[in-house]
C-alpha cells in the first residue's frame, strides 16, 4: 500500500461478515450502485458471498485495515460480450476512503482472480462516478468503452474497464 501506517488484510468471507454489507447499504455508499438494497436483497446477497467459497464461482473478502473491518472486494464468473470473465468490486466505507484502501484490495482481489483462473477481468462503474474512473485507472484497467445495464431505475450507462 502506498501508505505504509496501514495494513490492509483480505479476509474470506463469512456467516459473521453480514454486518459489512448492512454497514455498506447507505445511500452515500450505494449512489452508483442501484441505491439502497432492501433487507431481503441484502440477504440474499450475504448468501451468494458466503456460497462462492463453495462453487467457486467467485471469492468475496472482508477487506480489514489495521484489524478494524473496512468494507469487501472481490470477484464474481460473469460473461462479457459472449467470453467468461472475472468481474470485480469493492465498497470501502467512508472513514478508510482516500487512504489507498479500495487500490490496494482491488489490486489484490485482482491478482487472487488471475491466479484462479487467467481469463480476463471487467470492472463496470456508473458514467459520472468519478472514484470508481480514477480507481479503475490506478489498478491498471483500459477503458474499453461504455455500455447499458438494464434496472429497476431504468437503463444505466456504464464504463467498461479491462485488464486482458
Amino acid at each position: 500500500m502506498s501508505r505504509a501506517a496501514l495494513q490492509m488484510t483480505l479476509v474470506p468471507w463469512s456467516d459473521v461478515d453480514f454486518a459489512v454489507l448492512e454497514r455498506a447499504n447507505s445511500v452515500a455508499m450505494t449512489e452508483y450502485l442501484g441505491g439502497v438494497e432492501s433487507p431481503d436483497d441484502l440477504v440474499a446477497r450475504h448468501a451468494e458471498y458466503v456460497a462462492f467459497a463453495e462453487t467457486g464461482e467467485g471469492a468475496m473478502f472482508r477487506v480489514e485495515v489495521d484489524g478494524e473491518p473496512a468494507g469487501y472486494a472481490g470477484w464474481w464468473s460473469e460473461q462479457h460480450e459472449g467470453e467468461p470473465v472475472w468481474e470485480v468490486g469493492c465498497a470501502v466505507e467512508p472513514g478508510w476512503q482516500g487512504r489507498g484502501v479500495a487500490t490496494e484490495a482491488v489490486r489484490r482481489v485482482i491478482a487472487l482472480a488471475r491466479e484462479s483462473d487467467p481469463r480476463p477481468v471487467v470492472g463496470y462503474g456508473q458514467v459520472g462516478n468519478a472514484a470508481s474512473r480514477a480507481l479503475c485507472l490506478r489498478v491498471g484497467f483500459a477503458h474499453r468503452g461504455t455500455g447499458v445495464f438494464p434496472s429497476d431505475d431504468g437503463d444505466v450507462e456504464v464504463d467498461i474497464w479491462m485488464i486482458d
